[in-house]
C-alpha cells in the first residue's frame, strides 16, 4: 500500500480591482481630510483664544470622530482595493512609492493616536491638553497627509485607473454582485 504525499496547494487571490466609483469615493474623502485639517487648525486656533468651549468641544468631536472612524477606513480602502494591483504590477519604482504609502498610513495613525488623546480631551470638555504640542503635532500631521494625498492624487490613483483600463472587465463581477 503506498502513501500519496499530501502536497499542499497555494491558491492565489485573485487581486481586487477598484471600480471608477471607488475612486471617487476615495477623492471625496481626500477633501473631508483636507477639509478637517483645516478644522484642526481652527481648532488650535480655537483654544489659543477662548479655551474649550462649547465650539471648541464640538469641534474637536468632529476631528475625533472623522479621523478615528472614516480616515481609518478609506486607508484600509486603498490597502485592499488600489494598493494590490499596483504592488503585483512588476514597476519597481511604483511598488516602491506604494510601500512608501503604507509607511505613510503607519505614520500617520501613530501620529493620529499621540494627537486624539488631546483633541479628544477637548471634545469631552477637559482642558489638560498641551497647546505648544497641539500646535506642533497638528502641523506635523498635516504636512504628512497633505504630501501622502499628493502622491496619490498624482501617481497612484492615476496609475491603478490606468491598469485598470488595461481590463475593461475588471472589477466586473463586483459590480454585478453589488446591483444584486
Amino acid at each position: 500500500m503506498s502513501m500519496l504525499a499530501s502536497v499542499p496547494v497555494e491558491t492565489v487571490a485573485p487581486v481586487p480591482r477598484p471600480l471608477e466609483q471607488d475612486f471617487e469615493a476615495l477623492d471625496a474623502c481626500h477633501r473631508e481630510v483636507l477639509v478637517t485639517l483645516g478644522d484642526l487648525q481652527k481648532l488650535v486656533e480655537r483654544l489659543e483664544d477662548h479655551g474649550v468651549d462649547p465650539v471648541a468641544r464640538r469641534l474637536a468631536s468632529d476631528i475625533v470622530r472623522f479621523f478615528s472612524q472614516t480616515a481609518r477606513a478609506h486607508h484600509a480602502e486603498e490597502e485592499r482595493l488600489v494598493f494590490p494591483g499596483l504592488l503585483a504590477s512588476g514597476d519597481a519604482e511604483l511598488v516602491q512609492h506604494i510601500q512608501r504609502l503604507q509607511q505613510d498610513h503607519g505614520w500617520l495613525e501613530e501620529d493620529w493616536l499621540e494627537l486624539s488623546a488631546q483633541v479628544d480631551a477637548v471634545a469631552q470638555g477637559y482642558s489638560w491638553y498641551d497647546l505648544d504640542a497641539l500646535r506642533m503635532g497638528s502641523a506635523i500631521f498635516a504636512e504628512l497627509y497633505k504630501d501622502h494625498i499628493d502622491l496619490e492624487e498624482s501617481l497612484i490613483y492615476p496609475e491603478a485607473r490606468r491598469l485598470m483600463s488595461l481590463r475593461p472587465d475588471a472589477g466586473a463581477a463586483r459590480a454585478r454582485r453589488a446591483q444584486r
